[in-house]
């Protein structure tokens, strides 16, 4: 009979695709988390793991064990915190994940009243990309993550916390900028600036521009950068124009406020959502986490969908 160690250290080896990083992942010794690997595919005679290929593979009859092994661990889990928590209070471990164009933004604005509220909440937070984090949810590495949806994964239930609608960031002298208002119709894909591929803010941009395969404001530069600020200094600098997140409009200087200039309704916008597995058994955390971040929203931000706005979809 497997152990529950055992299954452990065959999801650690799994996860890292490499026995010497799950076994310092598992505070145990390289020979330790081998042998019994070794035990256990003794025991159900089989083979888990192609340790002829770098990364080391799963073997296609273990990757079911290893599937049913995260089921068994995901349980224990379970079990482990229904017995710790008996008050239903939010308390233990969480992991976040928030994606680049959202956390600057976002955290300053609802994480140090959550801190203050929830002391029994120990709160572990890290910036991916929208493919990592639907990675990382899959693979039990998060518990959940805050990020731009629909993402359309029936494993994966999407909670909407806020839809944020998007502003143009314009140069001085562009003919957008004499504009009072900008319709989408009006956006040349030359003259965009946009951030670099696996970012959802730039599939979202490409979405409402329809602008996949055109080229950029210089033929001969191609830009890759996953940093928002980075892209409003190139449109300061008198080249082009980039859209930008509600949010991430707040900490502007009055100054560089007048390089912003609204579109027209509808509204491009995107939906914000807590995204975590069906299976996910952290809900006092879950929802004390939804409600702090709607809570700690500017008044104008609508936590449901509106009229007058047009949800993006990546």
């Amino acid at each position: 009979m497997a152990t529950l160690t055992q299954l452990e250290y065959l999801v650690a080896v799994d996860r890292h695709r490499h026995f010497g990083k799950a076994a310092k992942a598992c505070h145990v010794s390289q020979p330790t988390l081998s042998m019994q690997l070794q035990k256990l595919e003794d025991e159900y005679s089989m083979i888990f793991f192609d340790r002829s290929k770098q990364p080391i593979l799963p073997t296609q009859e273990g990757l079911a064990v290893i599937e049913q092994a995260k089921a068994i661990l995901r349980e224990v889990g379970k079990l482990d915190h229904i017995c710790r928590n008996k008050s239903g209070e939010p308390s233990g471990d969480f992991r976040l994940a928030v994606i680049p164009t959202i956390a600057p933004y976002l955290l300053p604005l609802f994480l140090g009243a959550f801190a203050e509220r929830y002391t029994a909440v120990k709160l572990l937070i890290e910036e991916m990309t929208t493919e990592n984090i639907i990675a990382a949810l899959e693979a039990d590495r998060i518990d959940a993550g805050i990020l731009a949806t629909p993402l359309q994964v029936d494993a994966l239930v999407e909670r909407p916390l806020y839809y944020e609608p998007f502003s143009l960031y314009v140069s001085e002298g562009h003919a957008l900028a004499k504009l009072d208002t900008v319709n989408e119709d009006k956006l040349d894909g030359k003259d965009l600036w946009l951030l670099s591929e696996g970012h959802c803010l730039r599939n979202q941009v490409v979405r409402i521009c329809s602008l996949r395969g055109k080229t950029g404001i210089f033929p001969n530069v191609r830009f890759e950068s996953g940093s928002l600020e980075t892209v409003m200094h190139l449109v300061e600098q008198g080249h082009g124009y980039t859209l930008i997140p509600l949010l991430a409009t707040r900490s502007l200087s009055k100054a560089r406020r007048e390089w912003l200039k609204p579109f027209s309704k509808p509204v491009p916008s995107r939906e914000v959502s807590l995204v975590y597995r069906r299976t996910q058994y952290k809900q006092p955390i879950l929802e004390a986490l939804a409600a702090q971040v709607q809570a700690s929203l500017p008044a104008d931000l609508p936590t449901e969908r509106q009229r007058g706005i047009e949800v993006v979809r990546i």
